[in-house]
């Protein structure tokens, strides 16, 4: 049974403060027990017909407030989608970030663009997906096609391929598919520290977010849940039919954060931009690459200048591709 504060159809105050107001999205149970997503939304003083959904990556949650201001700057509501088992909504009785098939997130992306669409009102719809929310956008964005749910999508580094050997990517994916169906919560591996580390204002970086939720380390890759993410990533690479204009974005380099610690401030050092760049055709009909010179992972979170080209080049796509609301 929902609590009252966890009232599908109430906003109350986010844990970002000031204009930001956050909304639990029952779904249904699992095999874990109760379930839940959360939604999150900052909207213009005046509203707007236009908005954005943002869906973060693995090991991860909505906290990059500067992002929310750059939309509605652009004149767009936002609002951010924090998956089950992450961030707002991870509970106790979970593994966290933990999930079998990634078509299970359909649930609460369904039920999040019917809000912002029909109960909120509005004509035109961006769906933005940072690094696995990438991944987990694409697919969803490809089985809703003919349907007029999404009018754009935006990819920040989004993840199409394991950053592996050639080995660990076939024959180290078909153990983990073996493994996913016998023990699939057996541990196979884990994220380093050093990206986090060099994020959080705490040792050092540029910004702050919660440890609970984002922990340096992270958490413990499962096979269960690798298992589905290879089964996305070998359905994206058999090509998709995504029918609105795309947006991806991601450095124009990879590095090891191990053996090149000095760059980690200007690489990518968590996916391989080139099957970034590689797969994009992969998406749809009307795709636009950018690849940001010294840009990092999570380009939003990137140093100066490489920060301001992504926003700026998002802004021309944007102004370029997404339609205006539908005045009527």
């Amino acid at each position: 049974m929902r609590t009252e504060t966890e009232q599908q159809d109430a906003y109350r105050e986010d844990i970002l403060g000031a204009g930001y107001e956050v909304r639990t999205l029952s779904l249904r149970p699992d095999e874990e027990g109760d379930v839940v997503a959360t939604l999150v939304r900052r909207t213009l003083p005046a509203g707007s017909r236009r908005a954005v959904l943002y869906v973060h990556g693995f090991v991860d949650y909505f906290f990059q407030t500067h992002l929310a201001d750059a939309w509605l700057a652009a004149g767009f509501d936002f609002y951010a989608l924090d998956l089950r088992k992450y961030g707002r909504s991870l509970r106790e009785h979970q593994t966290p970030n933990y999930i079998t098939s990634l078509d299970a997130y359909d649930e609460e992306l369904d039920e999040a663009s019917r809000i912002i669409r029909e109960e909120e009102g509005h004509d035109v719809l961006v769906v933005m997906g940072h690094s696995t929310g990438g991944l987990v956008t694409s697919l969803w964005t490809h089985r809703r096609h003919g349907q007029g749910i999404v009018d754009g999508l935006v990819l920040n580094s989004p993840w199409f391929d394991l950053n592996a050997s050639l080995f660990q990517r076939t024959l180290g994916t078909a153990a983990v598919h073996r493994l996913g169906t016998l023990r699939p919560r057996a541990v196979v591996g884990k994220l380093g520290s050093g990206y986090g580390r060099y994020l959080h204002r705490e040792s050092g970086g540029e910004w702050e977010y919660d440890l609970a939720w984002k922990p340096h380390g992270g958490f413990p890759v499962v096979a269960g849940w690798l298992r589905a993410i290879r089964r996305g990533h070998a359905e994206l690479n058999r090509g998709l039919a995504i029918d609105c204009p795309v947006f991806v974005a991601c450095s124009d380099a990879t590095s090891n954060p191990v053996k090149e610690p000095t760059r980690i401030s200007s690489t990518d050092v968590v996916l391989d931009v080139a099957h970034i760049a590689g797969r994009a055709p992969k998406l749809g009909r009307l795709v636009t690459l950018v690849r940001i010179a010294g840009g990092i992972h999570d380009l939003a979170l990137s140093p100066e200048p490489a920060r301001a080209q992504f926003f700026e080049e998002l802004g021309r796509w944007q102004q370029t591709y997404v339609p205006g609301a539908d005045q009527g």
